[in-house]
């Protein structure tokens, strides 16, 4: 009886799994309509000291997305005002909304894969998973890995679209 052989182990395909690169941390968003008067304005005295006010400490370790969902005009320095305060507890901040946020740093996590050691080879994106990967992330690793590997390919090893190949 013939021995079953692995072919895809066995096979020089290097497999990128984009769910390793995922933030971990959770995302939250600060939204400036909370401070607003009546909704619509900011008043600058009340709202420096509410943000003195603020228990800051519910930001640790966390991203942040700094937003105003209100239809008010929001002053610039209001945004940068609470970047002060965030700064020094948040992972990350960044203004935008939760996605925005999510995905810069999706963006961030995969521009430190080393592509280098890539370098020629034959790259298969994973393509199923729990969270599954938005277009940004897929578009971003297109972009980072068609400069030096061999072929790009998405799926699993044993069933693969091809996107690139190098001529």
């Amino acid at each position: 009886m013939d021995e079953i052989v692995n072919k895809v182990a066995q096979s020089a395909l290097v497999t990128l799994d984009l769910e390793d690169y995922y933030p971990k941390e959770e995302t939250v968003v600060f939204d400036l309509k909370d401070y607003l008067f009546m909704g619509m304005i900011l008043k600058e005295k009340d709202f420096r000291t509410a943000m003195q006010e603020l228990d800051w400490e519910q930001y640790r370790n966390k991203n942040v997305a700094i937003t105003c969902t209100a239809d008010a005009v929001v002053p610039m320095w209001a945004y940068m005002l609470v970047m002060t305060y965030l700064q020094p507890v948040a992972h990350f901040a960044a203004f935008g909304n939760a996605d925005f946020v999510y995905n810069t740093l999706f963006l961030q996590n995969l521009g430190k894969i080393d592509i280098n050691e890539l370098t020629d080879k034959r790259v298969v994106i994973k393509g199923c998973g729990d969270k599954g990967a938005g277009e940004v992330a897929y578009a971003e690793i297109t972009r980072l890995l068609r400069p030096v590997v061999k072929s790009i390919m998405y799926g699993e090893p044993c069933s693969t679209v091809p996107i690139y190949k190098k001529k």
